[in-house]
Parts: C-alpha cells; sequence; structure tokens
C-alpha cells in the first residue's frame, strides 16, 4: 500500500501552500475580527479554480481525485478554517446533489457556472430539525409544472453568499422519510431571502446564514432525484461532505501542532525550553499521534471514494476521528502556550474557536458513531 502523494498531488499541495501564504493567512486575524472575508480573496479563488476542485473537466471544473481535494482543504484550513469551510461545503454538499441526481439539462446549465465560481450552499437544518433529517417542516407542494416551498433552513453555510442552494422540503401531510424532495433552487428566485446572518464563535470568515422560503416556485425539472429521493439525495452528498470536513479538522490540528512545536522550542520555563520538559513533549506526541492516525482514515476513505466504492461507515470513522483528534489538538495547544494562548494575538485561540463546530456539522460525533456502529452490526 502506497502512502505516498503522487506528483500531481505533490503540486497541488505546494501549490496551494503557497497561495494560502500569500492571500489567506496575512488576513485570517482580520477576518476574524470583522466576521466577514472580502471581495478581493473571493475574486483570488476564483481566479485559482477552488470553486472547480471537484466538478468534473466537462463542466468546466478540475476533476481533482478526493485525495488531492483533501489535501487542499488541509492546506487552507491551517491559514483559514473559514475560507475552507465555504470551498468544502461548495465543492460537496451545496454541489454533489446537482453532479448526481440532477438531469442533463440541469447539470449543463448550472455545474460550469458553479465551477466558475458562483457559490452553492445545502439546506437541510430546520430551527426543528438537525440530527433528525426524517423530522423537516418545510414544504413542498406540487402545483403544475413547479413546487412551491414554505419554511425556514437554518445554519446555512455560505448562505448570505450563495448563487445557488440545494434545499430539502416534504410534501404537505407526510412524515418520517417519506414525501421528502431535494432541489436546486436560484438565488434570485422570488420568496427566496436570507432573514438572518448568525454570529458565531468560531469560522467567523465564513458566513452563516437562516434562509427563509415563501412561496418560492421551483419548476420539476429542479428537483434532484426522484420523487420521494430527498434524504436518499442528502445521505448520499453528506458521505463526501464527512470527508472534506475530516480534512478540515486535520487541517486546524496540524496548525495547532505546528504552532506549539515553535512555541515549545523558544519559549523557556525553569532555565530550559518547553520542548525539553517531558509533560510538553508528551502533549506533542500524542498531538502528532491522533493526527496522523486521523489523517490515514481519511486518506483511506478518499480513496474508497475515488474507486466507487462504498464509503459511508470509513467517511463516518474519518470524521468522528479527525475532528476528536484536532479537538484535543487545540486544547493542548491552548494550554502549552499558557496565557498567551488564551490571548487574540496566538492564532491558537482562534484555532480553539474555529475546531469546535467540526464536531457538530455535517453530523455530529454522537450522529458518526451511530452510522459507524450501524454498519458493523450490519457486517458492512
Amino acid at each position: 500500500m502506497d502512502f505516498e502523494l503522487n506528483e500531481n498531488q505533490t503540486m497541488f499541495r505546494n501549490m496551494v501552500r503557497d497561495f494560502a501564504k500569500l492571500h489567506i493567512a496575512p488576513i485570517a486575524h482580520e477576518m476574524d475580527v470583522k466576521g466577514d472575508m472580502p471581495d478581493t480573496l473571493i475574486a483570488a479563488l476564483r481566479e485559482a479554480g477552488f470553486f472547480g476542485l471537484t466538478f468534473p473537466e466537462a463542466y468546466g471544473g478540475m476533476g481533482v481525485d478526493t485525495i488531492t481535494y483533501g489535501v487542499v482543504v488541509e492546506e487552507l484550513s491551517k491559514a483559514s478554517a473559514g475560507v475552507s469551510v465555504m470551498l468544502t461545503v461548495h465543492n460537496s454538499v451545496g454541489s454533489y446533489p446537482v453532479a448526481l441526481f440532477g438531469t442533463e439539462e440541469v447539470k449543463s446549465r448550472f455545474l460550469p457556472r458553479m465551477a466558475a465560481g458562483e457559490i452553492a450552499a445545502f439546506c437541510v437544518t430546520e430551527p426543528g430539525a438537525g440530527s433528525d433529517a426524517s423530522s423537516l417542516a418545510a414544504t413542498a407542494r406540487r402545483d403544475g409544472d413547479h413546487y412551491v416551498l414554505n419554511g425556514s433552513k437554518s445554519f446555512v453555510t455560505n448562505g448570505a453568499r450563495a448563487a445557488f442552494y440545494v434545499i430539502l422540503a416534504r410534501e404537505p401531510g407526510t412524515h418520517g422519510n417519506k414525501g421528502t424532495h431535494a432541489f436546486l433552487v436560484e438565488r434570485d428566485t422570488p420568496g427566496l431571502s436570507v432573514a438572518k446572518k448568525e454570529d458565531k464563535m468560531g469560522l467567523r470568515a465564513s458566513d452563516t446564514a437562516v434562509i427563509a422560503l415563501d412561496e418560492v416556485r421551483v419548476p420539476v425539472g429542479h428537483r434532484l432525484g426522484e420523487e420521494g429521493a430527498g434524504l436518499r439525495v442528502a445521505l448520499t452528498a453528506l458521505d463526501g461532505g464527512r470527508i472534506g470536513i475530516a480534512f478540515q479538522a486535520l487541517g486546524i490540528g496540524q496548525a495547532c501542532l505546528d504552532a506549539s512545536i515553535a512555541y515549545a522550542k523558544v519559549r523557556e520555563q525553569f532555565g530550559q525550553s518547553l520542548a525539553s520538559q517531558p509533560v510538553i513533549a508528551h502533549k506533542i506526541a500524542d498531538m502528532g499521534t491522533e493526527l496522523e492516525a486521523a489523517r490515514l482514515l481519511a486518506y483511506h476513505a478518499a480513496w474508497l471514494k475515488d474507486q466507487g466504492r462504498p464509503h459511508t461507515r470509513e467517511a463516518a470513522m474519518a470524521k468522528l476521528m479527525a475532528s476528536e483528534a484536532a479537538g484535543h489538538a487545540a486544547d493542548a495547544a491552548v494550554q502549552i502556550h499558557g496565557g498567551y494562548g488564551f490571548c487574540k494575538e496566538y492564532d491558537v485561540e482562534r484555532y480553539y474557536r474555529d475546531v469546535r463546530v467540526t464536531r457538530i456539522y455535517e453530523g455530529t460525533s454522537e450522529i458518526q458513531r451511530l452510522v459507524i456502529a450501524r454498519k458493523l452490526l450490519a457486517g458492512q
């Protein structure tokens, strides 16, 4: 088994690393403070092709494999997890459903625009439906050759910037897993509006919004998949999306480890560097070991996806392990930095806030454990 990145993957990693150092890292703190991302950075990301990473070349994308995509996400996340989550959602759950379940007419019309940088978002969560996606309250009423959508969606990453939304809603009067549809909806569709932009603890460079749906008319041709296939569309997209979040967590965790190593080498206590003191060295050893184990799980899940093989269990394992390992790394990094780790002057304070949500979105750690257990108990 070969664990080395190939020449193309190494090239992408180095390119992204240089881009992040030049365009993202210098303004990461400022974006966190302002809770926003400058248009100039988004333009630079578009120019570099980041919005088309996973899109097929036939639709204007780069068509990179999933391991390359993961390497890109990890490198971006070292500089700013807020930037990386905008791109991961766009390149995964915001576009996977269109590529996998859209008609050829829909794919030909919209995927090239997404690949060029018109941002996509994924709308499943509601005020009363988070981990339990079968409890959706948003409705999709059939009216001739259209569906009419009503309700609201919360915690929508890219919600305020998106040009396209993948939205789940159910037939009125249906319950549970039945009667749920997925739709591709354009931003300028009458009745769709951004109701609120959340003020978050972390990932502040990324916008997270509440989307309101008031008699939003969507052509039947914009339904993704067959009637009632909405939850299957969402869960299929989440398998790939969770791999991206695993790599995002790894990037934050690796940034914590790198910062801790650098600080421990120069900071002295009791007449010697922190790095020479076993209690600190052991923390660094644990951080590195847990992150490397999680990275191998992420590579495995990515490889399975590229082979077209089932990867639901492995994606859940990768996200669970990576988010937990990165959380431990962030906590240890703050501890190693001592009082300075509690101050915004040091990046580890931002990493500590940013990493927390990786154990929540695209399936909480508790949900990942349920998925993993279900697969193991079924012998899969």
